[in-house]
């Protein structure tokens, strides 16, 4: 026999599956691993160390001109003493 209703299409709704068993890594996890760990420390480390080092070399600058500043006041001022009568 024939039909005379037409079949009217409903969207079909999908349940995502979730995949529970086995280990499970909660997000973070690469960072949390010890090895990992290390060498991000070793490389904080070593960025800090780099810019303790420009730092201090900036500041043996300033002290070597402070110095060189001072040494010619020093100057002046011991021409200045020398002129006096």
């Amino acid at each position: 026999m024939l039909r005379a209703t037409r079949t009217i299409a409903r969207p079909s709704v999908t349940i995502a599956r979730r995949f529970v068993g086995g280990q499970v890594r909660p997000e973070g996890s690469v960072a949390q691993s010890s090895g990992f760990s290390k060498k991000e420390k070793a490389h904080e480390d070593q960025y800090v160390h780099d810019k303790e080092v420009e730092k201090l070399r900036k500041l043996r600058a300033t002290i070597d001109e402070a110095k060189k500043e001072l040494a010619e006041v020093d100057a002046g001022l011991s021409a200045q003493e020398a002129k006096k009568p």
